[in-house]
């Protein structure tokens, strides 16, 4: 299936818990006093401390880590999980991903 899809159904799951979920959330891009208004989303933002980003790639690539990094530092987020749902196990697709130290 497509990310969107997944997006979907992991957004839907995660407000049933009563947990703060933002979907595609902007984050534009600040040069000098300039902002730019196209800028990177994040897909899932959990209680303004969590970035997710969901892929349905056949592997991750250090692509993938390396933007999720970069949208925690944008945001300050201490933790983020790239999540790759085109395994077997889903466990296998997820990648715990920590921006400085906890």
């Amino acid at each position: 299936m497509l990310e969107r899809v997944y997006e979907e159904c992991l957004f839907y799951e995660l407000k049933k818990t009563n947990l703060k979920v933002e979907r595609q959330v902007k984050l534009p891009i600040v040069y000098e006093d300039v902002i730019l208004s196209y800028g990177y989303r994040i897909d899932l933002l959990i209680e303004d401390k969590l970035v997710v980003e969901l892929k349905a790639s056949e592997y991750l690539q250090s692509l993938y880590t390396a933007q999720t990094l970069t949208y925690m530092k944008l945001i300050n987020a201490k933790l983020g999980l790239l999540i790759n749902f085109n395994v077997t196990l889903l466990k296998d697709g997820i990648k715990r991903i920590i921006n400085g130290k906890l």
